[in-house]
């Protein structure tokens, strides 16, 4: 870094990271960052730039970055939006429920066995049945019963 870019060292890129809505500072590639330093360099001059305030030095540096980086931007964005979505997907099964009742008779029973504990939320949560269930109702009979009464 030269005498030039001395203002740089006032910069906050975590701030910088937040203003372009990333996630990380590592998605911001190290030649990008040093062309920014060095295009407002030669724009603004080091002496007014180091009579900026270091948050008016982050907003300059993020509008040079936002304009450099578009495409990274752009595509950050629909993968954000294409998880949440994902993310809908998954819990729009809950939403329907409301409140689960979880009988904590239940949990005691099974709560020193990780294997039982793990089957029993499998089973509240994702509606699966376990392989050792041995619960055959008549449930599944291709038979044109009545399932809503007895017969004796």
């Amino acid at each position: 870094m030269t005498e030039k870019e001395a203002w740089a060292l006032q910069l906050d890129w975590l701030n910088i990271v937040s203003i372009l809505q990333l996630d990380t500072i590592d998605q911001i590639p190290d030649i990008k960052r040093e062309r920014v330093i060095k295009k407002i360099s030669k724009l603004y001059g080091a002496e007014s730039l180091l009579s900026f305030t270091p948050s008016e030095l982050d907003e300059l540096v993020a509008n040079e970055l936002r304009d450099l980086m578009k495409k990274e931007i752009i595509n950050h964005i629909r993968q954000k939006q294409k998880i949440e979505r994902q993310m809908k997907a998954r819990m729009s099964p809950f939403k329907n429920q409301g409140v689960m009742r979880i009988d904590m008779n239940e949990i005691k029973d099974i709560m020193n066995d990780p294997d039982e504990l793990r089957k029993f939320f499998s089973n509240m949560f994702m509606g699966k049945k376990n392989d050792d269930d041995d619960d055959d109702d008549d449930d599944n009979d291709n038979f044109g019963e009545d399932k809503n009464s007895y017969y004796i």
